[in-house]
């Protein structure tokens, strides 16, 4: 099984996970740091700004585990392609090179969408701006 394919299996994993109740749309993400994968998935919350994206959950794991650089990212959404929201965008800068490979999949592991992380997030702000 190849890298990327090990990444959208985690991912359709992840989704299954998600705690979605209010808006029923589940998102999952598997992203790969030093050879390891990690995945989260959204969490919602009846107060709607308390929920968490599932790039976050992921994230949190990966640093939980002592990494710090996402090499690639697989997200999984809908039957359209479920780019990462503008504060996931950032937070994968964190993490991310801007030549990040972000792959968007439907519930089927179809890819629907690939981009980098500077096509996603162009002129971004990162970790070297801070010297």
């Amino acid at each position: 099984m190849s890298d990327l394919q090990s990444l959208i299996n985690a991912a359709l994993a992840a989704r299954e996970k998600a705690y979605a109740p209010y808006s029923k749309f589940s998102v999952g993400v598997a992203l790969r740091s030093a050879g390891q994968v990690f995945s989260g998935c959204n969490v919602e919350n009846a107060a709607y700004p308390l929920g968490s994206c599932a790039e976050a959950g992921a994230i949190s794991a990966m640093v939980m585990a002592g990494q710090a650089n996402i090499e690639e990212i697989v997200v999984v959404g809908g039957e359209m392609p479920c780019t990462p929201c503008g504060g996931c965008r950032q937070k994968l800068r964190e993490f991310g090179a801007p030549d990040l490979k972000v792959h968007m999949v439907n519930p089927r592991g179809d890819i629907l969408l690939q981009r980098s992380l500077s096509d996603l997030l162009p002129d971004s702000f990162g970790p070297e701006h801070l010297g």
